[in-house]
């Protein structure tokens, strides 16, 4: 109870389960959950002086004059609420909102923050953010991100009241597992000038401290388990024999540079010392499966057995149709496991993955059941790792001694990034794509545009392929996103596209809802598929040769490669239609990047220098802890030397108990990624 949420004023059972929907379970959680942007309330103007003109918010402060509320029709209330000071005044209105009325009383002071203008003759602030007493601190005030059911005075509030119990109990403060040379200011401070900052010079002053530490922490964890993986003694196994030469010669295709390179390096691991723990991050559609495939080729003429997991039942039945056709005619025995194997056939399977007959299992996370025995597993492929659970690939890796381990990913990050932020693993890239494969042709158009759109769908579905159309993001509301998605698929299915076959997929769905649909469209079933932006990663359906994202500017330049990938898979020309409605700028230049740029690492690094922040290509997806007050690309520098500092600090000696128990403390459950990733 010391640490949980329940001990804040005003937070009981009911409120803790809204906080933790933000991902917040304790104080400690509440005090690491830092504002997204501040909005800049340092300094008060009369209320004489407020100008709605410029059209940006202002900070004012007065007394209570008039409360006053109308009820024009049946169903809506307007709340009038006038607020004056020596200079002047500004009615306060809020509608449908009668609650508000017992928050005032004339004669009291408050604070207000919002837009100032005129209406009915008369100057107004419409909902304005109001807060009792005098403004705190004359500071920035935080805007947190929400969840359906609190308001930023509730996470304000509650932050405030932590801030006041972390001065009797500082052990509520997150610190370092050991005290960094960038610790210099108390902590206590560090955290009220993250949260409620005077000055951005401050804020940032705190941030840079925090993010130093919180780099420093994720290094040591990193280390720290190299360290464990250097101790244990790995599978060694032998050169490239007959079996491997067997597979290479029956390849449809010749490998690509980046493949032939990926592969060595995996080579090289498995004929060392040391269990290898290897990361393969290529583009889209560049040929990580036929590398996986060579690596498992190679396990298997050792004598060992080879596992590959995949995070949804589609894409390991088409990993395992893959796998069927490279090792035609070869002596190797595969076999699928997921979900829907019938009792009888699992039962046959287990019995001969026991015994060894069975030399290379393909699955979903069916793979990790406890009756799933192998003989002598020696390596395991991950699809898209970022997609499972830590226990979960823990729990199939521990199915063998220390057998080699590979992860595929397809979202491709720079080579300098990617050395910083994974310490613990080698990292292989394959850039080029295989040779036919055509380049998606993307093109950024307007609203007006549409139905020209709709008609070229209609054009490429009549002719037997299919598309997807990918909804846009409304706002921090799952719901109201999805109940957009749900009007936009109603639309299509019944005023735009009656005579096709449509399906609509989301993240609410049950999984196996969600893969039966994704497998009618796989087939053909489906020509059209309606999705939020959660289409299944690495699905390979070859027919599908057109992609419409609808409101497009509300999309980060990864998610939109991403997205974009899900089309030109197969030999026929694809198309990625990038629907805007509004846009900045920057939103301007990042759809001219997708317009211009098809390789996924030019458009990483023209990522990093388009926004300098933020998550590059989900690298929070790559079993790293979540980071609060760290950002990767911003702090590379910062990464960089907290790295130096961590490996001198494990080198001159450190008490390694301690450390592993800061470390859980910071991360929590997350831990587990760093030191089993």
């Amino acid at each position: 109870m010391e640490n949980s949420m329940q001990r804040l004023p005003g937070i009981g059972k009911q409120r803790a389960r809204l906080f933790a929907r933000l991902g917040i379970e304790t104080i400690s959680d509440l005090l690491q959950y830092f504002p997204r942007e501040y909005e800049d309330r340092s300094h008060v103007v009369s209320l004489g002086e407020a100008d709605g003109e410029a059209g940006l918010p202002v900070l004012v402060c007065g007394t209570v004059g008039t409360i006053q509320e109308l009820r024009p029709r049946r169903g809506m209330t307007i709340l009038k609420v006038v607020l004056r000071d020596e200079t002047g005044s500004v009615e306060m209105t809020w509608f449908n909102q009668p609650f508000k009325k017992k928050q005032f009383h004339t004669g009291m002071t408050v604070t207000a923050f919002g837009k100032i203008e005129w209406a009915y003759g008369r100057r107004q602030m419409n909902t304005p953010d109001v807060e009792e007493g005098r403004p705190h601190g004359n500071g920035f005030m935080p805007v947190y991100g929400l969840t359906d059911g609190l308001k930023q005075n509730d996470l304000r509030r509650a932050v405030r009241a932590a801030l006041a119990l972390a001065r009797q109990e500082p052990e509520l403060l997150p610190a370092p597992c050991v005290a960094t040379r960038h610790s210099v200011q108390p902590r206590l401070a560090v955290y009220e000038q993250m949260h409620f900052p005077v000055t951005r010079e401050e804020q940032e002053k705190a941030r840079q401290q925090l993010a130093y530490e919180e780099l420093f922490d994720m290094q040591m964890g990193l280390l720290l388990r190299r360290r464990k993986e250097g101790g244990r003694q790995g599978i060694k196994c032998g050169p490239n024999g007959s079996l491997l030469r067997q597979l290479f010669a029956q390849l449809p295709f010749q490998l690509t540079r980046g493949q032939t390179a990926a592969f060595l390096d995996i080579q090289n691991d498995m004929e060392g010392e040391v269990p290898m723990q290897r990361l393969i991050q290529g583009d889209v559609g560049s040929g990580k499966t036929v590398v996986a495939a060579l690596a498992l080729a190679k396990i298997v003429e050792n004598g060992y057995q080879g596992a590959l997991m995949a995070p949804t039942e589609i894409l390991a039945v088409q990993h395992y149709e893959e796998f069927c056709r490279l090792f035609h005619d070869l002596p190797v025995r595969i076999a699928l496991l997921t979900g829907r194997t019938g009792e009888k056939e699992r039962k046959t399977l287990l019995a001969e993955l026991d015994a060894g007959t069975i030399q290379i299992l393909i699955g979903t996370h069916a793979l990790i059941q406890a009756d799933v025995l192998f003989a002598d597993l020696g390596l395991v492929v991950t699809d898209e790792q970022h997609r499972f659970g830590v226990r979960q690939r823990a729990a199939l890796q521990d199915k063998g001694r220390s057998p080699h381990v590979l992860f595929m990913t397809a979202t491709p990050i720079p080579r300098t990034l990617a050395l910083s932020l994974y310490g613990d693993l080698d990292v292989s890239s394959i850039r080029e794509l295989p040779p036919g494969r055509k380049v998606v042709k993307t093109y950024a158009v307007g609203e007006s545009m549409r139905q020209r759109i709709y008609a070229f769908m209609r054009k490429n579905m009549a002719q037997g392929q299919q598309c997807y159309v990918v909804c846009p993001l409304v706002e921090e509301s799952e719901n109201v996103d999805l109940q957009a998605a749900t009007a936009l698929y109603d639309t299509l299915r019944t005023a735009v596209f009656p005579e096709f076959s449509c399906g609509l997929v989301h993240g609410r769905m049950p999984g196996k809802e969600k893969d039966a649909i994704m497998e009618q469209f796989s087939s053909g079933a489906i020509q059209l598929l309606v999705a939020t932006s959660v289409i299944e990663v690495g699905v390979n359906v070859p027919n599908a040769t057109l992609i419409l994202i609808d409101g497009a500017e509300r999309f980060g330049l990864a998610q939109l490669h991403q997205l974009r990938g899900r089309v030109g898979r197969g030999d026929l020309q694809a198309y990625c239609i990038l629907l805007a409605h509004q846009g900045s700028e920057e939103t301007r230049q990042r759809l001219h990047y997708m317009e211009t740029i098809h390789d996924g690492f030019a458009l990483a690094e023209k990522d990093l220098l388009l926004r300098g922040s933020g998550q590059l290509f989900g690298y929070l997806q790559h079993g790293l802890p979540d980071l609060k007050a760290a950002d990767i690309i911003r702090d590379v520098s910062l990464l960089a030397a907290a790295r130096d500092e961590a490996r001198q600090v494990l080198q001159a000696g450190v008490d390694e108990t301690h450390v592993l128990a800061a470390l859980s403390r910071r991360f929590g459950a997350s831990f587990e990624r760093l030191l089993n990733n």
